[in-house]
């Protein structure tokens, strides 16, 4: 069993940045691609970005792309989220997950494991 564990959210202005962590354990971090959705009131959760086991590849969300950057520590288990210049449109609650193969990618459904997620909300 795997278990993530999301931290780094809060209340910020638009314009400004957040960082997100996601801490796993259970297996062996490094050989699997992680991914961050996000999903906000009243809308279906969405593909935010990914990135593959060993940190050399990643995709993005075009709404996100040049704002956001995914990277990971596998010496730590734990994968992050920069956000810069954040939106309103950025509110939602964001969730960490799992592949169960060494890629990521943008379909929820490629990922095994989801953590509890953490709330953004960007005032304007």
């Amino acid at each position: 069993q795997v278990q993530l564990v999301e931290s780094g959210g809060g209340l910020v202005q638009a314009g400004g940045s957040l960082r997100l962590s996601c801490a796993a354990s259970g297996r062996t971090f490094s050989n699997y691609g992680m991914g961050w959705f996000r999903q906000a009131p009243g809308k279906e959760r969405e593909f935010v970005a990914t990135i593959k086991w060993n940190g050399g590849s990643t995709d993005y969300a075009d709404s996100v792309k040049g704002r956001f950057t995914i990277s990971r520590d596998n010496t730590k288990s734990a994968v992050y989220l920069q956000m810069n210049s954040l939106r309103p449109e950025d509110t939602a609650v964001y969730y960490c997950a799992a592949a169960g193969g060494p890629y990521g990618s943008r379909r929820s459904g490629h990922y095994d494991y989801w953590g509890q997620g953490t709330q953004v909300t960007v005032s304007s």
